[in-house]
Parts: structure tokens; sequence; C-alpha cells
């Protein structure tokens, strides 16, 4: 996995409250025009004392609306070859609201985003997942799942195949930003706010363990902030990986002083974990931890296997672990700028 193989790293819910409008809004006239009347005279001075608060409250709430629904329609509208589909809140809603809150609903509108990687190096190779984050092929994934690769190739969920290229790698932070060759018009994740999550909401993680592309898992948020430790060397076996010869694979990590899943090895990176009972698997690594309104908040990078599981036997046990969005969105111009740290 990447925690996921063997740790390897592997690789929520609203009420109404309208504004009331004045029933005498707009204000009848001032006076009922007669014969004997100018058909225009001049409004009296209590009704403008009248017309001020309601007149000035009304007026914005409107502009209020227009500013939100405005806000809104540019955020969506963010995508491009160089800049990403995103949400500062948690009111940005990805699934169709017939479908609102429904795990059928978050897959449906989430999995054309998301990608099965595999990477070939002297080591072996190795598969994982990743999440599409703009429409020319710009793609997140997990450090462990490409480190050292010498060919990547892509599929995505419609079954079409890209070679991807690395463009920059983070592996303080377990993350690497891939770029597909000669693609366009896919659809692009939109990154959400994982400082809005909290412990109980519900989850969706998608990715391919075990090759399986598009395996859709549920779960809820089990902690915050988890101090997780993977490893930085390039040749660790991690993620869904296979040496030559070797039957599966070590998906290290530690937590609280403990090694899971094997030796971490003597580099290694700490970062502040999502903790996630989501079934993740080998080959998770590198797909997407998802909201209920289809925004994504997590890179899935770990899990724990038994002790002594193999590839064979091993499984998700409910501790799957993943980056913060946050930390993603904080590191994406570095990883764009090509650094390989």
């Amino acid at each position: 996995m990447s925690m996921t193989e063997s740790l390897r790293p592997s690789g929520e819910y609203e009420s109404s409250n309208p504004h009331q409008v004045n029933p005498e809004w707009p204000p009848p006239p001032a006076y009922a025009p007669t014969p004997a009347q100018p058909s225009n005279p001049a409004p009296t001075p209590h009704r403008k004392r009248a017309r001020g608060p309601a007149a000035l409250l009304t007026a914005v709430a409107i502009v209020a609306a227009a500013v939100g629904g405005g806000t809104a329609f540019g955020v969506q509208e963010l995508t491009g070859s160089d800049t990403v589909a995103t949400s500062n809140s948690t009111g940005t809603n990805v699934v169709p609201s017939s479908q609102k809150g429904t795990v059928s609903g978050v897959a449906k509108a989430v999995s054309p985003s998301i990608v099965e990687i595999n990477a070939t190096s002297d080591a072996g190779s190795s598969t994982g997942s990743g999440v599409i984050i703009t429409d020319d092929g710009e793609i997140i994934t997990n450090n462990h799942v490409v480190a050292g690769a010498s060919s990547i190739k892509v599929r995505t969920d419609d079954g079409t195949t890209y070679t991807a290229k690395v463009v920059g790698t983070d592996s303080s932070k377990d993350l690497a930003l891939i770029k597909l060759e000669n693609a366009s018009g896919l659809k692009a994740a939109t990154l959400g706010d994982s400082d809005g999550v909290q412990v109980g909401d519900q989850v969706v993680a998608i990715g391919s363990p075990e090759g399986l592309t598009g395996t859709v898992t549920s779960g809820i948020v089990s902690a915050l902030d988890r101090d997780v430790t993977v490893s930085k060397d390039q040749d660790q076996d991690q993620g869904q990986g296979r040496r030559p010869g070797q039957q599966g694979g070590d998906w290290p990590f530690e937590y609280d002083g403990r090694e899971f899943n094997g030796d971490t090895g003597g580099s290694t990176t700490t970062y502040k974990a999502i903790q996630t009972d989501a079934s993740l698997n080998p080959g998770n690594s590198g797909g997407a931890l998802i909201d209920m309104n289809g925004t994504i908040i997590g890179i899935n990078s770990a899990m724990y296997a038994p002790t002594g599981a193999d590839s064979s036997a091993a499984g998700s046990v409910g501790l799957g672990f993943a980056i913060p969005v946050d930390t993603v969105k904080a590191d994406l111009p570095a990883l764009r700028s090509g650094s390989t740290n």
C-alpha cells in the first residue's frame, strides 16, 4: 500500500430560515389619487421614515444573494490547465440535490475523477490511485506510488489509458503531482476544506485496491491530526509494490512510536492525517477520501494490516489514514514548480 500495504501507505448534514418579506412591501401609495389631487404629489415625511430599515434590509439580502451566487459560480468555473476547482465552504455540493448525502450519489459524481496508476521502476511495479485536479490531466497521488518510476501508465474511469510524467514530488508530505500526456476534457474533482472536517462525519473512499479500478467504500472520520510516520526511501517496498521475485510487500508506517507493517527504514517523514474506518486496501494509496457533498477532503495514504499478514491475507481492519486536502492545496504551487524533494 504505502502505508496500506501492511500499513502500507495505501495505496454531513440543514435548516432553513428564509428572509421574511414585509407583506406591506412595497408599501401602498401614500394617497389615493382623486380628480382633485395632483397625480404625483411629494411623498410625506412619515412614509419616507417607514421605508428606511425594511428597504435597507431587503436590499442587503438581495445583494448578498447575488454576490453569493456569483461567487459559487466563479468557484465552479475555476478549472483549466493550471487551476483547480476548490471549495472553501461545506455548502458546495458536487452531488445532485436528488442524491445529496448518499454514497451512491457521491460515487456517481466523483468516480470519473479517480484514476488507477501503474508505475514501473527498477525495484518492480506498483499499483496505486490518483485524483484528477484539472481537465487537462494534472493528478495528485502519493509520492510512494510513483517514487523512482521510469514508466507511469494511468487508466481513467472510462477505461482510457494514458502515459504520465512526474511533475513534482514532496516526500516529506508523501505527495506527488503527475501529468497525463495529450489529455483534455477530463472531469476534475473539487478540492474541499479539511479544516471543517469533524470526527463522526460520513465519508466515501474511491480507489483501485488490488487493481480493482473504481472501488467505492464508506465509513466515518474516526479521528483527526494523527501523527503518521512513513518511509521516504524510494527503494522501501511500499504501496502495492512488488520487488522482483517477491510475493506481496510491506507497507510500513509508525504511530505513537510503534512500527506497523514492518520497518520504515532510516529515512522517514511524519504528517498529520485524518483517520477513517472506510475500508482501504493495497492500491488505495493516492485515491480520494470524500465528504458527502462530493468534495475531496483527503488523499488516502496508509492503512493498518494485522501483524504478520501477507498480501493474500491482509485486509482493511478499519484503520486507514489520509493526508488532509488543505495540506495538498498548500503544497500544489511547489509541486507544479517541479520540486522533487
